[in-house]
C-alpha cells in the first residue's frame, strides 16, 4: 500500500541522474505512492520533510544478491554460527530476526532499507523450487523484488537445442518464466552443471560438448541471449559463465564477450577475471576485460566486491562450490535440482593477509574503476558470496576515496601491491557516480522504468542522507580493524512515500510486502504437449502443480515485454 499523505522533501541537493540532476538544490513531491508534478500536491496537507544541506537520492537498486529461496534457507541451516552472534530484537520495529552473511528475511527487507535501498533482484532461482523462493520474499518487508530463473542446465531446453528447435526453446524459455513468475534469464556455468551432475565434469571451454546432448555451451548461451531479446524481456541474459574463480575464467569471460550477439550482463566479473602467470600464480587479467566491456556497449556487468571478513558462497555452479569445499576443507552443501540445475554452499571468510583473496579485492575494484561508462557498472557484493550487502556503504567509500583505498592496499601482501595497477589509478567517484552505479544504471539495466530515479511518475522510493552521518553507524562486524563508509546512515528512507526508515532506523511501519516483479512474454502453446510428457518421465512433481499461483506473489507486477 503507497503512503496516502503527499509529502514533500524540499531543499535538498539531489542526485537524479537519469533526470540529468546532479547535486542541484531540487524539491521532490510524492503523490499517491509516485514523484509527482508541485502543481498536483496539496502542500497544506502534505508531510514536509526539510532535506537542507542534505543529499537526496533514489532509492537503492541491487541487481543481484541471494536473499531468499531454498539455497538461502540451505545457507541459514548450515552456518548456525551466524545467527547466535548478531540478533534483531523486536523491539527495535517489527519483528526479530538474526543472522550476519545470511540473515532472516523480515531482518534482511529492513537492513536493506536502513542503507536507503528499496529494489533488491534474488539473482538465481531454480524454476523447481520458485515456490518457496516466492513466500520467502512475501516475508521480507520495505522491498521491491524479483526473481532471476536458472535456464543454463535445463534438460528439456537442452533436448529442444540440439533438435535445432530454436523456436521450440524460446517458447519453452517463455513458459518458464511464466510457470516460476520470474523476471529474467540466468544463466550458471551452462553445460557445466549438468556435466558435474551426470560424469563429474565441467564445461571448461565455450566448445566443450555437454555429455549426452551433443551441444556445446556456446549454443546454449547463444539461444538464450537470441531468445532474450526475440521475448523483448526487460532485462538481457544474466551470465554467470564458465571456470569462476580460477585462472581459465577471463580467457572465457572474454570470449563470451567476442561471440554475443545481443544483451548480455556479466555478473560478478570479479570472480571472472583471473588468468595464469605462466608460473601457475593467478593473475588478475582486469585490464583487458576492462577494455573488452568498453568496447561493446551490449556488455554490461556488475562486480561482486570482495569485502574481508566472513561471507558464505552459495551458487547454483555445483562443481565449483564442490572443489572450492575440498580446497578450502570448510562445511559444504550440494544440491541437485532434479533436470533443471544443481549447487552448492560452502561458508569462508575473506582475508587481506591471503594472497588470493587480495587479489580479489584488488580486481574488484580496479573492474570499477576501469569501467569508463558507469551506466553500464552495478555495485554489488554477489551477497553473500563476496560479503554482505550491509558492507556496501564501505565500497562506496573505497571508490570515493583515493588514499583510503591506499591505506588497505598497504596492508596487503606485497606481492599482490606490485602488480596491481590499483595503486596508480586516481580516479575517484563522485556522488552522482555514485546515484548511478547503485541507483539509475541497475534499474536501467534491468528494465524498471520507475526505479532509480526521481522524476514525475517515479516510484516514491527516497533517500536522504545527511554528509556529517557518512561512518556514524556502528558496523555489524564488529571488526576490530576499522572500516570507513559513505551513505551507511540515512535520516529517511521513503518506500512507495511512506517513510519506513527515520535516523537510519526502520520505523516498524511494515505496510505491505512489496511488489514482485515478473514477466508474461507470449509463447506458443504447442510447447505444453512435448513438457508434459517430459514431466511424466522425468519430473517428480506433475506439470500440473508445477507453476506458481498468483496468490503466492502477493502483489505482482507484470513488467511489459517490448
Amino acid at each position: 500500500m503507497s503512503g496516502t499523505q503527499p509529502v514533500g522533501i524540499l531543499g535538498g541537493f539531489l542526485y537524479d541522474p537519469a533526470n540529468g540532476v546532479d547535486g542541484a538544490v531540487r524539491d521532490i513531491w510524492i503523490k499517491d505512492g509516485r514523484v509527482a508534478a508541485p502543481e498536483e500536491v496539496d502542500r497544506e496537507h502534505a508531510r514536509i520533510i526539510d532535506a537542507r544541506g542534505m543529499n537526496v537520492f533514489p532509492g537503492g537498486v541491487d541487481l543481484h544478491a541471494h536473499i531468499a529461496g531454498a539455497k538461502v534457507n540451505h545457507g541459514r541451516k548450515l552456518c548456525p554460527e551466524d545467527h547466535a552472534d548478531h540478533k534483531r530484537n523486536r523491539a527495535e520495529g517489527g519483528r526479530s530476526g538474526a543472522g550476519f552473511t545470511v540473515p532472516t528475511t523480515f531482518m534482511t527487507g529492513c537492513m536493506y532499507a536502513e542503507l536507503g535501498y528499496t529494489t533488491v533482484m534474488e539473482a538465481a532461482c531454480a524454476p523447481l523450487v520458485a515456490r518457496h523462493t516466492h513466500e520467502e520474499l512475501e516475508d521480507m518487508p520495505l522491498l521491491d523484488k524479483g526473481i532471476l530463473v536458472t535456464l543454463g542446465n535445463n534438460e528439456f531446453l537442452f533436448d529442444c537445442i540440439a533438435r535445432g528447435e530454436t523456436e521450440r526453446a524460446r517458447d519453452f524459455i517463455a513458459w518458464t518464466l511464466q510457470a516460476a513468475r520470474g523476471y529474467g534469464i540466468k544463466v550458471v556455468n551452462p553445460g557445466g552443471v549438468e556435466n558435474w551432475k551426470s560424469q563429474r565434469g565441467n564445461a571448461h571451454h565455450w566448445d566443450q560438448e555437454i555429455a549426452g546432448f551433443g551441444l556445446t555451451p556456446r549454443r546454449v548461451l547463444d539461444t538464450l541471449i537470441g531468445a532474450a531479446d526475440e521475448l523483448g524481456l526487460p532485462h538481457g541474459v544474466h551470465l554467470h559463465g564458465l571456470n569462476l574463480g580460477t585462472p581459465q575464467s577471463a580467457e572465457q569471460t572474454l570470449e563470451s564477450i567476442r561471440f554475443a550477439q545481443g544483451r548480455l550482463h556479466l555478473t560478478h566479473l570479479q570472480f571472472m577475471s583471473y588468468g595464469d602467470d605462466g608460473k601457475g600464480r593467478f593473475r588478475s587479467r582486469t585490464e583487458e576485460l576492462a577494455e573488452a566491456v568498453n568496447a561493446n556497449s551490449n556488455v554490461t556487468f556488475d562486480v561482486g566486491q570482495i569485502v574481508f571478513g566472513p561471507a558464505t558462497t552459495m551458487t547454483s555452479d555445483g562443481p565449483f562450490q564442490y572443489n572450492l569445499g575440498c580446497m578450502t576443507g570448510h562445511k559444504w552443501f550440494g544440491g541437485d535440482e532434479e533436470n533443471e540445475t544443481g549447487g552448492g554452499i560452502v561458508p569462508l571468510r575473506y582475508s587481506r593477509k591471503n594472497r588470493i583473496n587480495a587479489l580479489q579485492w584488488v580486481t574488484g575494484l580496479e573492474l570499477f574503476l576501469l569501467a569508463e561508462d558507469p551506466w553500464r557498472v552495478a555495485l554489488t557484493t554477489d551477497h553473500p558470496n563476496a560479503g554482505p550487502f550491509f558492507c556496501y556503504p564501505q565500497v562506496i567509500r573505497l571508490l570515493m576515496d583515493r588514499d583510503y583505498r591506499a591505506e588497505i592496499l598497504e596492508t596487503l601482501p606485497a606481492s599482490v601491491r606490485k602488480r596491481s595497477l590499483l595503486k596508480d589509478i586516481d580516479r575517484e567517484y563522485t556522488l552522482g557516480e555514485i546515484a548511478i552505479i547503485t541507483r539509475a544504471a541497475p534499474a536501467r539495466i534491468l528494465g524498471l522504468s520507475r526505479k532509480g530515479h526521481l522524476g514525475v511518475g517515479a516510484d516514491g522510493d527516497v533517500a536522504v542522507y545527511h554528509p556529517d552521518d557518512d561512518g556514524a553507524r556502528t558496523p555489524r562486524c564488529r571488526s576490530v580493524v576499522p572500516c570507513r563508509r559513505a551513505l551507511d546512515l540515512p535520516r529517511w528512507v521513503l518506500k512507495g512515500g511512506r517513510v519506513v526508515v527515520e535516523a537510519g532506523r526502520f520505523t516498524g511501519e511494515t505496510g505491505d510486502a512489496g511488489t514482485t516483479f515478473h514477466v508474461t512474454p507470449d509463447y506458443d502453446p504447442s510447447v505444453e504437449k512435448p513438457l508434459r510428457n517430459h514431466f511424466k518421465r522425468y519430473y517428480s512433481v506433475a506439470f500440473d502443480n508445477y507453476p506458481v499461483q498468483d496468490a503466492y506473489l502477493g502483489s505482482g507486477e507484470s513488467v511489459p515485454c517490448r
